[in-house]
């Protein structure tokens, strides 16, 4: 078949069931839908522990939704896997399914680079009907200066964003602005922009929560106003829209770790401020990594220092630890930093390090 260009174009948008239901029956899934879904290769058991409403609608869209995407660019494999994951798709409109990409389109490269997206998170184009909802929220975080792509990133990552009324979405940006004005910041424009590009999170969270964990870490960490501007405006935002729940049990579990391990609060507070990502971190977690680290030779004021190095798992700290030792390696007199690099580059240096004690064994 030919190609189309417009959804509205094709002969068939539609699909009836063959017959309906009485009021007295429970509700069946409609076995005409089911047939064509099978047809086009759509995994219906996946589809219906997903979505099981939709396989009993009565007026669906499949061969229409199909045929549109493949007028965009995607195979049918492609179509069969957007509808298993998401089968609400196959209830919009063409004409909805028109607006939609042209909105998407006014952020996005090409149609390429959409079905590109559609094929990693369907639920991202599919999950909201109003378009006009859409576009209103599209021209309103544009207007605060949202770079495309953040937008990008917003639409694919946190789509339940533009779910949400424009006035709801304003008021978490004022709520930002001011808390950059709590702290005598002097652009609360810039600052929350700079906040929601480091966690996109934060429109779909209730300004209470993030609130409630600004308030904790600016008081249990004794911040200055400067300190809390920078912490907001880098790692810490990540943290925001963490439960505050967690927020809190993680924070003081790893007080009292450092505590046990003779560090004081501002050893803790200089942590926190390197590095304050260590606060998703389960507290269990996190003891077991801190004690790996303490019996492999490094000393707790370097992992404040280099806190990252707890973002690896418990088992390539201890692999990297006891592929260092064998080798001799003295963390006191070079540092930690080896252990927070890629796997690639940790391997190299490895090499380095066993070609060097070949040279040095081979001269002795």
């Amino acid at each position: 078949m030919r190609p189309v260009s417009r959804c509205s174009s094709l002969p068939v948008t539609s699909r009836p069931c063959s017959s309906k239901p009485s009021d007295h029956d429970p509700p069946v899934e409609n076995e005409s839908l089911l047939e064509n879904l099978s047809i086009m290769g759509v995994d219906l058991p996946s589809a219906r522990r997903r979505q099981p409403g939709v396989l009993r609608k009565l007026l669906t869209n499949e061969q229409g939704l199909a045929h549109f995407l493949k007028s965009k660019g995607a195979d049918q494999e492609t179509v069969a896997s957007i509808i298993s994951r998401f089968p609400r798709s196959i209830t919009r409109s063409c004409e909805h399914l028109e607006e939609r990409w042209r909105l998407w389109r006014n952020v996005f490269k090409s149609d390429r680079e959409v079905v590109g997206i559609l094929s990693r998170s369907p639920e991202s184009f599919f999950r909201s009907s109003d378009n006009k909802n859409l576009e209103k929220n599209i021209s309103f975080l544009m207007t605060l200066g949202i770079t495309t792509k953040d937008l990008h990133r917003l639409l694919t990552t946190a789509p339940r964003t533009f779910s949400n009324s424009v006035e709801l979405n304003r008021n978490m940006v004022e709520f930002l602005k001011s808390v950059c004005l709590s702290f005598d910041g002097k652009d609360p424009e810039r600052f929350a922009r700079t906040v929601i590009s480091r966690n996109l999170y934060v429109f779909i969270r209730s300004t209470n929560r993030i609130r409630a964990n600004v308030e904790f870490l600016s008081r249990s960490l004794r911040l200055s106003n400067a300190e809390a501007l920078v912490l907001f405006q880098t790692h810490g935002a990540q943290i925001l829209d963490l439960s505050h729940e967690s927020l809190k049990k993680n924070f003081e579990s790893l007080r009292m770790k450092l505590q046990s391990l003779g560090c004081d609060d501002a050893d803790f507070k200089r942590m926190i401020l390197n590095y304050s990502l260590v606060l998703f971190v389960s507290s269990e977690r996190l003891n077991e990594k801190l004690d790996c680290l303490m019996d492999g030779g490094i000393h707790v004021k370097q992992v404040i220092q280099k806190p990252k190095v707890l973002d690896f798992s418990i088992d390539s700290i201890r692999q990297r630890l006891h592929d260092l030792n064998r080798l001799g390696y003295d963390f006191q007199k070079n540092g930690i930093a080896v252990l927070d690099t890629s796997k690639k580059r940790f391997l190299a240096k490895l090499e380095r390090l066993s070609s060097a004690e070949n040279e040095d064994t081979r001269s002795v």
